[in-house]
């Protein structure tokens, strides 16, 4: 066999190694022994299989969600071991809606390997599987500011800044920042996508396009208007700030959940805490989503800015 002193490292490859992030809410080390701890973790020594959906939301730290998706993506442990496991934990300690649950995503999982099989190269189309026409945008300096954090609405920059820093996004991020692009943004799906396939440590095609073609409004949701708002999802997800205020330091100076609602706060304020030029950020100035006007201008009510989207 192939001991891990065979392998050589990043270094002897001539690559520079990976530096790992404090910040990190899952510092993900691979290999199929990793992917059994982390099982053997998740489920009987923190029990937190049985609190999934209430944690599955989460932002920051290491116990939130499962974190199984980079093992499954990289083959280092399968579908099945984790489906048995989980019933396994059902019939020893406690079946219940959260444990279920676990397995309702695996399903998720497969579900997109189906619509992969039946759909095949639609999957990567400008129109989605089923063809529709919708005038997208390929706005480079938009896409940019999106990729590296930099839109000016803080609750998309922190989730993408991590995502660059750690290879790694919450499922609550990804639904976020994706519909943003799309449906904020108006920018072409495709370019979400092929971001997503480069950064994510847990890309899979499958899931990667289906939730992407999802988002758009192009894929199986029926709700092609289907659009979060972004500063209620921040203040719902991350009611204290905290995890924007991690992510995207330059606003460590503005307290509570008012860091999503930056334009409720003195000017003088902001241009102490926001060290990169705020005023020339693409979206704050664009008219392609209708926020970006009322995020930056005091005196615009914050129900005022969730008329504009809806309520999710």
């Amino acid at each position: 066999g192939v001991t891990s002193e065979d392998v050589p490292t990043a270094t002897q490859l001539g690559c520079q190694e990976s530096t790992f992030d404090e910040r990190s809410a899952f510092p993900f080390t691979g290999g199929e022994s990793s992917a059994l701890a982390r099982l053997k973790s998740y489920a009987w020594e923190t029990d937190a299989v049985a609190k999934y959906k209430e944690t599955r939301n989460g932002l920051i730290g290491h116990e939130y969600s499962t974190k199984f998706s980079s093992w499954l993506a990289h083959g280092c442990i399968s579908p099945r071991q984790i489906y048995w496991e989980i019933k396994n934990y059902e019939s020893q300690r406690v079946a219940n809606q959260f444990t279920y649950w676990v397995i309702f995503e695996l399903l998720w999982r497969d579900y997109f390997r189906f619509v992969g099989m039946k759909y095949g190269n639609k999957l990567f189309f400008e129109g989605g599987i089923f063809g529709k026409q919708i005038p997208w945008k390929r706005d480079e300096n938009l896409f940019k500011a999106w990729k590296e954090g930099r839109t000016g609405v803080p609750f998309v920059d922190a989730n993408m800044r991590e995502l660059a820093a750690t290879g790694f996004m919450s499922n609550r991020g990804r639904q976020n920042v994706a519909s943003f692009l799309t449906k904020d943004l108006k920018l072409d799906w495709r370019m979400g996508a092929e971001w997503f396939e480069s950064m994510p440590i847990d890309h899979d095609v499958c899931s990667n396009y289906g939730n992407w073609l999802y988002s758009a409004g192009i894929g199986n949701d029926p709700r092609e208007d289907r659009k979060f708002n972004m500063i209620k999802q921040g203040l719902d997800y991350d009611a204290e700030g905290d995890y924007v205020r991690l992510w995207v330091p330059e606003l460590k100076g503005i307290q509570g959940g008012q860091v999503h609602t930056v334009w409720t706060v003195g000017k003088g304020i902001l241009e102490k805490s926001w060290s990169f030029p705020w005023r020339d950020v693409p979206h704050a100035n664009s008219a392609s989503s209708g926020m970006g006007e009322a995020f930056w201008k005091n005196g615009r009510s914050q129900s005022e800015v969730w008329k504009r989207s809806t309520s999710h």
